[in-house]
């Protein structure tokens, strides 16, 4: 859930932003600079990774890491004013019938909207992250029915958790479609 902060801008799917590459970089500069070498590498994922597709006007990150050190990646993005997301789904998440340790983390208050997600570079949370990223960049008639029921959802949904909720049937129908895409086209896990 969000911080109390966070609650003002309300639920909304926007055009996609040309700045979103940009934002994405000046957060992924920070987090690098906290993190150092325990960052093996930072992705931009989520909608607003994908040019020409609709989002929230949220950043997501990934940071993948050799180990999820809680405590020591914790207190390395406090150095920076991010703060953890405590809520159970914020700590774990299931793929491929396995539990896959995660931590999630808000900016600090008055800084735009992001979550940087922490997995753990081996976990197939990360490798679906980037699946679904790279599949609607190459797939515009995906993307495009993605927007779609996106900004449809906004209209039923009262807020997040439950936009959240909403969208998780769907988004494993969308992925069944990436998995096939991946082996069709060859696809691996960029480096």
């Amino acid at each position: 859930m969000p911080f109390p902060d966070e609650l003002s801008t309300g639920l909304h799917v926007v055009p996609y932003d040309p700045e979103w590459p940009t934002a994405f970089s000046l957060i992924a500069a920070r987090a690098q600079e906290a993190l150092g070498s325990l960052a093996e590498t930072i992705d931009h994922i989520g909608s607003t990774a994908v040019p020409g597709l609709a989002a929230k006007d949220c950043i997501d990150v990934q940071v993948r890491v050799a180990v999820l050190d809680e405590d020591r990646l914790i207190g390395q993005f406090d150095k920076i004013g991010f703060r953890v997301r405590l809520e159970p789904w914020n700590r774990v998440e299931v793929a491929a019938g396995r539990k896959w340790p995660k931590l999630v983390f808000a900016p600090p208050i008055g800084e735009r909207a992001s979550n940087v997600h922490v997995r753990e570079t081996a976990s197939d949370t990360a490798r679906r992250n980037l699946l679904f990223r790279d599949f609607l960049r190459a797939n515009d008639a995906a993307r495009d029915s993605w927007a779609e029921f996106k900004s449809r959802l906004t209209s039923v949904a009262t807020n997040i958790y439950q936009y959240g909720e909403l969208k998780a049937a769907p988004t494993e129908i969308l992925m069944i479609a990436a998995e096939s895409w991946s082996r069709e086209a060859g696809w691996s896990v960029p480096l």
